[in-house]
């Protein structure tokens, strides 16, 4: 939690993805803001019981919202704006692994169960096997206000994505308790920009 905790508040991120079966790299930048969740708040315990885990074995998790453009979009068809919730489950016996739960992925847009773990240098890294598809994020703090992030999709197929992001805080982190306060805070922004998350966050 305490790696979520340091990722709350509102993040400028410029991306780089590599398409690899087709050689070319295409650029965006996203908005994206993260807002901690305690462990008892009522969209964790809703997502714990969705996925039949005992709400009891979280500590907490993320409500996350993007909105973001790539360079290869096409004018008014597409639509890289969305928000999902995580929750976190560690191992009884190990505390840095365990699952994480989402709302929504990214590779298929549908609830679904990754495996995290920190490693040795304190790096985040997600694994989330999709119905079609695997992806593998590693994310960590090259600063408490710069964030880097590296991810690999893969298809079943063999067709396959990496992508480099820096990530750079653009506000001091804030602790919000409501979706009142969030929807307040994030509606300006959403209808200003379009921001994009490659993995929804």
């Amino acid at each position: 939690m305490d790696f979520f905790q340091l990722s709350a508040g509102k993040w400028r991120s410029q991306r780089a993805t590599h398409h690899l079966p087709f050689k070319r790299s295409e650029t965006g930048e996203s908005d994206i803001q993260v807002e901690t969740l305690d462990a008892n708040h009522p969209e964790i315990i809703e997502l714990c019981q969705y996925h039949q885990i005992d709400p009891s074995l979280s500590v907490g998790g993320s409500r996350v919202r993007w909105l973001g453009t790539m360079a290869w979009d096409r004018e008014n068809e597409e639509n890289h704006q969305g928000k999902t919730i995580f929750a976190i489950v560690p191992d009884g016996d190990n505390p840095r692994a365990g699952k994480l739960l989402r709302e929504r992925g990214y590779a298929e847009i549908m609830p679904v169960v990754g495996l995290f773990h920190m490693d040795d240098e304190d790096g985040l890294v997600l694994t989330t096997e999709y119905e079609t598809m695997s992806s593998i994020e590693r994310f960590w703090f090259a600063s408490p206000n710069m964030r880097m992030r590296t991810s690999t999709v893969k298809r079943f197929g063999g067709f396959s994505t990496a992508s480099f992001c820096t990530e750079t805080r653009i506000e001091t982190s804030v602790e919000v308790s409501s979706t009142e306060e969030v929807t307040e805070i994030g509606s300006d922004v959403l209808e200003k920009r379009q921001f994009y998350s490659v993995l929804g966050w």
